[in-house]
C-alpha cells in the first residue's frame, strides 16, 4: 500500500504491480538478449590503417612546438605560440597523462589515418587514443595536415 499526503494508505492493485514487474523483465531479458546476442546492433568491420606518422614533441624555449618524424627526425610541423589550439592542447593532455603515470617523454604519438576516412591519435607509451573527429572536422584537419607534411617529410 502506498500513503497519500494526507497520511491514508492508497490501496494499490496488485495485477498493476504484478505488470510493472513483468515490465521491468521484460525489458532487462531485451537488453540482455540485444547485448549478448547482437540482435538490433550494428557493427561496423574493423578499419584498415592506410597512413601512419609517428610523431615526437619537442616543447622549444620560445613557446613554439616541434613535431618531428619519429622515423627519421625530420621535420614535419613548427606549431606557434597562439596556433593551431586544439593540436596544442590534445599533444599536451596526451603528454601530461604520461608525466601522470610516470612515464618517459620520449615515444612517439602515432597519428593514423584509417580506411574508413577517420583519424586518431595514439600514445604508444599509454595505449590511449583519441578519434579526432570526435572534435569536429576542424579540429581532426589540423592533423591530417600532418599526415600530408609528413608525407614530404619522409
Amino acid at each position: 500500500m502506498a500513503q497519500n499526503l494526507a497520511g491514508g494508505d492508497i490501496p494499490v492493485p496488485r495485477v498493476l504491480l504484478r505488470n510493472a514487474g513483468l515490465l521491468v523483465a521484460f525489458s532487462l531479458a531485451a537488453v540482455a538478449i540485444g547485448r549478448f546476442g547482437g540482435i538490433g546492433t550494428t557493427q561496423m568491420p574493423p578499419a584498415q590503417a592506410v597512413q601512419v606518422l609517428d610523431l615526437t614533441v619537442e616543447d622549444r624555449p620560445d613557446g613554439r612546438v616541434d613535431l618531428r618524424n619519429a622515423a627519421d627526425g625530420r621535420l614535419v610541423a613548427e606549431v606557434q605560440p597562439g596556433e593551431d589550439g586544439f593540436l596544442r592542447a590534445t599533444l599536451r593532455v596526451m603528454a601530461q597523462a604520461r608525466l601522470r603515470e610516470g612515464l618517459s617523454r620520449t615515444p612517439p604519438f602515432r597519428l593514423t589515418r584509417w580506411d574508413n576516412g577517420t583519424l586518431s591519435l595514439d600514445d604508444v607509451a599509454t595505449g590511449r587514443r583519441i578519434n579526432l573527429e570526435a572534435f569536429g572536422l576542424g579540429n581532426a584537419a589540423a592533423f591530417a595536415r600532418l599526415l600530408e607534411q609528413g608525407r614530404g617529410a619522409s
